[in-house]
């Protein structure tokens, strides 16, 4: 998994490419908590997703993680650019009901 991540004004832009499993999904958790630890000025975050090829249960616990986080500090996150086979994954799972996935 690869990550680069853009200051956008008030909202970070995580663009996440590669999979996103057991192995990476701490490092993209830490990589998003450290951010909004250290910039309190944040809105915001987007996590772009276009080049993602494959979500294990464990990603999937990241991002609800990273939501709920952004929640209780009353923060936007935005999941963007999903293919469709992410997409059904957060419809199957009933993720889609908690995560904003545009």
């Amino acid at each position: 998994m690869e990550i680069v991540k853009k200051n956008n004004g008030n909202e970070f832009v995580f663009e996440v490419s590669g999979k996103i499993d057991t192995d990476t999904a701490p490092e993209l958790e830490k990589n998003v908590v450290e951010t909004l630890e250290s910039n309190s000025y944040i809105t915001g975050l987007v996590i772009d997703v276009a080049n993602v090829i494959y979500l294990s249960s464990a990603g999937l616990r990241t991002l609800l993680s990273i939501q709920k986080r952004c929640n209780s500090s009353q923060k936007s996150m935005v999941i963007k650019n999903a293919n469709e086979t992410l997409k059904e994954v957060f419809e199957i799972t009933g993720f889609i009901n908690f995560l904003n996935v545009e």
